[in-house]
């Protein structure tokens, strides 16, 4: 689809736009604060529904943008009261827990706010020659698109901390590529027509074993002042690392921003691992959001569960509307944050975490089924059962990725 141009100066147009957007900016609200849920779950489902509202088709991709976006600035909070990330999170759960387990919980959402934040800012000046760099590589990545994911499972390997915990990463590597091949082919019979076998590989993969973890859970200690101790040049470092990781992993098939996050570990400095840690898994998830919308509008690719959703949608790209529905949606995000953080993990950290880890399973198993229909709950079991193996091994759950690269690596 060509990319559409849209006045966006129109006071009836505008109005309803920012009314869409903050629609989908609550839908990202609760897929953030929700462990185990995502915005890709909303977007499908607006999708769905895109055929029956009576209203621009934009607007509706508006909703989808504010989903994903606020979704991007949010789900660090339950990753830090229960240590459930989705699949973009997950790399952050033990140096997030660190900060927590050292009363620097509050601290921790303050740095994945500025995280988030700057890459938003940094991926508008970034948008323009990125794109033209990675329209024109495209090509030749195109063309040896399975060396290029070996070498990127090759860095995960070898980035671990012994040839012990990369041994075990590359059998979770082959044990989920394993199960992607047989399940994401798969046409479910389901109660809803816009879903899929995505909804509970990652639900199971990411979202159920840190459920079923979180039950024998002590709750979050008491926590200590919000101030970010973390000096000024190192938290730029770690944010730029993490936004242009996640920007140029936007362009890539089947990486995700967990990956962009442990890409990035390099240039975060040794002084503050954990914090800049914290702060380039937030710029990695919310750059690859923004950089997927770019390599949509470039390429006609969709390369997250929610471009996918814009594109089933045949939502126009027009991209000055989009983006500036992504650049509020960041905005809202940043102060949604802000105002209910602290209270989440004050509240949540004390529940009881056995009734809630059952509930929200027993959700994500609902959800399964809405998605796959009785396949998805089955996939759903056998994802869990394997996302439960890397941190028993010693490995990182990063690895399970594989879900998606072992399939394209054998297309």
């Amino acid at each position: 689809m060509d990319p559409v141009v849209r006045p966006i100066a129109d006071p009836t147009f505008t109005a309803a736009a920012i009314g869409f957007l903050l629609g989908g900016a609550t839908l990202g609200t609760v897929s953030g604060l929700v462990p185990g849920l995502h915005a890709n779950n909303f977007a499908l489902l607006l999708a769905s529904a895109a055929p029956s509202v009576p209203a621009d088709p934009l607007l509706i991709g508006c909703a989808m943008i504010g989903a994903g976006v606020v979704h991007t600035f949010l789900d660090i909070v339950p990753a830090l009261a229960l240590g459930v990330p989705d699949a973009a999170m997950a790399v952050a759960s033990l140096p997030g827990h660190r900060l927590v387990i050292a009363g620097r919980g509050r601290e921790a959402i303050r740095l994945s706010a500025v995280g988030s934040g700057l890459a938003v800012t940094l991926a508008v000046p970034l948008a323009i020659p990125i794109t033209w760099g990675m329209v024109r590589a495209y090509p030749t990545i195109r063309e040896h698109i399975v060396v290029v994911l070996a070498s990127i499972v090759a860095f995960l390997l070898v980035s671990e901390s012994s040839w012990r915990a990369a041994a075990a990463g590359l059998a979770v590597f082959l044990a989920s590529a394993a199960l992607g091949v047989v399940t994401l082919d798969v046409d479910p019979e389901a109660p809803l027509s816009t879903g899929g076998m995505l909804t509970p590989l990652f639900a199971g993969l990411f979202g159920a074993p840190v459920l079923i973890d979180a039950i024998r859970g002590t709750g979050v200690p008491p926590q200590s002042d919000a101030r970010i101790a973390m000096e000024r040049r190192d938290l730029g470092v770690a944010a730029s690392a993490g936004s242009v990781a996640g920007a140029i992993v936007g362009y890539l098939p089947g990486v995700s921003a967990a990956i962009a996050a442990t890409a990035a570990l390099p240039a975060i400095p040794r002084s503050a691992a954990d914090r800049g840690f914290v702060v380039a898994t937030s710029g990695a998830s919310t750059s690859n959001t923004v950089f997927a919308l770019f390599a949509l509008v470039a390429l006609g690719t969709p390369r997250t569960g929610v471009m996918v959703a814009l594109d089933e949608a045949t939502v126009p790209f027009a991209l000055p509307v989009l983006l500036a529905a992504t650049t509020i949606a960041a905005a809202v995000g940043f102060c949604v944050l802000l105002a209910v953080g602290d209270t989440y993990l004050r509240v949540i950290g004390r529940a009881d975490y056995t009734r809630l880890s059952v509930g929200v399973l027993t959700f994500l198993v609902g959800l399964s089924y809405l998605f796959a229909g009785g396949i998805g709950i089955l996939t759903f079991g056998l994802a869990t059962i394997l996302g439960m193996i890397p941190p028993r091994i010693g490995t990182r759950r990063v690895h399970l990725m594989g879900v998606l690269i072992g399939p394209l690596m054998l297309a």
